[in-house]
């Protein structure tokens, strides 16, 4: 994934995403540190203001330490299986601003809307989540 100078999704977005990709395909490991500001500017021919910006659009994928610099380290929450039986149905969807803010969602996080048999739903964070059927 690189970085599109011509896109309509903010540089520092982009690199945000970038990082988040590493993390899920495990190139980043939790707790591993990343690049200093100044290399990250190089490595991924960014301005330093988008590089001090990308950890506020996903404050969940990871933290800063070592005041002073920009090194960063990857703090993964572990997410929360959830079972899907039969009769169970899932829907995803953005959530409304305030359910965002009431959830404590950052920005383009979705919802699950999970309905079970007896129709109760259940709304969970989608990046918090991973569902799973039981065993046969």
């Amino acid at each position: 994934m690189t970085i599109d100078p011509r896109s309509h999704t903010p540089v520092y977005v982009q690199l945000a995403d970038i990082l988040r990709e590493q993390i899920e395909t495990g190139e980043l490991t939790p707790g591993s540190a990343l690049f200093s500001e100044a290399r990250m500017t190089q490595e991924y021919g960014v301005g330093r203001e988008a590089v001090r910006m990308s950890p506020h659009s996903a404050p969940r994928a990871w933290s800063t330490r070592c005041a002073g610099t920009a090194a960063l380290s990857v703090n993964c929450p572990r997410r929360r299986q959830v079972e899907v039986p039969p009769g169970t149905s899932v829907v995803a969807r953005m959530p409304s601003g305030r359910k965002r803010r009431t959830m404590q969602l950052d920005e383009g996080v979705p919802v699950l809307g999970i309905r079970d048999a007896r129709g109760d739903v259940e709304i969970l964070a989608g990046d918090e989540v991973e569902l799973t059927r039981p065993p046969n």
